[in-house]
């Protein structure tokens, strides 16, 4: 069918200036972007606009997906707004994420550059994670003194058995004693009953210190097919569900495999670095996940291409002011 021109200039919108006025919000900012017909501008907006529909919805389950890199940094306060406030519903992360939440509640991070001597770094134990630094007692060692107090504890008062959404509820109840849990992921997690699945929870400083612990624990074990009936009945007992999937890896696709046993997901964001062209899950847009009925074919979605932690701060702004 041959498109009719002077109709279809019709139907578009003129691309506007954006004007930065004084004491400009960033919520007037991203509005402003909807019309500046500015590359990943207009996306942001997309996205915003998507995320404040799909929050607004009472009806709909949503799920927040992200990795662990970006809770070593400061964007860990957003990421900790959106569970404060009841954003989301479900919770779905690498155990990473556990590692930098236990460590960062007790120890601090650092400020540092990418372009660092990593050997230095390595004979004086710092590690690297990007442009933020790590002292080897600000990770590794107070992440597994705080853990194997915090098995033991569960462990003697009966604890033997335990999905990993379990688990790290215990977690965030036993963070309740740290002075600075109010930073916590996990806390907040805990406090607004969200539940928290971490599919591959062997991977990292927590899920080491799990197997060291059954190793003198033998009837200790981590059941992951109880979060899988966990998802089975989230999923099945929603009208609608929808997501912010933040980077790649299991956790989006443990998002987007369990939505495509409702017909796809209602509503969903995608933010992410990664490319297309070479075929992995982490590069894959939203339109990919429809052709596998992962993200439903009436959606709402969008995939914004860019650093999280620069994009997510601007949304997240923007969704507490539209909300507030």
């Amino acid at each position: 069918m041959k498109i009719d021109r002077e109709q279809f200039i019709k139907s578009l919108k003129s691309v506007r200036d954006i004007e930065i006025k004084d004491n400009i919000t960033v919520s007037e900012l991203i509005d402003a972007f909807g019309v500046a017909g500015g590359f990943t501008a207009k996306k942001i907006y997309e996205a915003a606009r998507i995320l404040v529909d799909m929050i607004s919805d009472k009806e709909s389950t949503n799920f927040l997906s992200f990795p662990a890199a970006i809770v070593a940094t400061g964007t860990r306060g957003v990421l900790k707004e959106l569970i404060s406030r009841n954003y989301f519903d479900v919770m779905i992360t690498t155990c990473g994420t556990i590692d930098h939440d236990i460590a960062r509640c007790w120890r601090d991070y650092y400020g540092g550059w990418f372009e660092a001597n990593d050997s230095e770094l390595a004979e004086i134990n710092v590690f690297r994670l990007g442009n933020v630094f790590i002292p080897m007692e600000n990770y590794g060692f107070i992440i597994e003194e705080i853990t194997r107090d915090f098995l033991k504890k569960i462990y003697d008062a009966g604890a033997r058995e335990l999905a990993t959404y379990e688990l790290l509820r215990k977690l965030g109840e036993y963070i309740d004693d740290c002075p600075n849990k109010k930073e916590s992921l996990l806390w907040w997690a805990w406090k607004n009953n969200i539940p928290v699945i971490v599919p591959g929870i062997t991977d990292g400083a927590f899920g080491y210190q799990l197997w060291l612990f059954k190793q003198d624990h033998k009837d200790f074990r981590i059941d992951v097919f109880r979060d899988e009936s966990k998802l089975d009945e989230i999923i099945y007992e929603s009208d609608r569900t929808g997501a912010l999937i933040i980077g790649g890896g299991i956790s989006k696709h443990h998002v987007i495999w369990w939505n495509q046993y409702k017909d796809g997901l209602d509503r969903v964001v995608y933010i992410t670095t990664a490319v297309e062209w070479d075929g992995s899950l982490s590069g894959a847009r939203t339109r990919e996940a429809i052709s596998w009925h992962k993200v439903s074919q009436k959606a709402r979605h969008v995939t914004v291409e860019g650093d999280a932690t620069v994009i997510l701060p601007l949304l997240t702004a923007y969704i507490v002011d539209k909300l507030k």
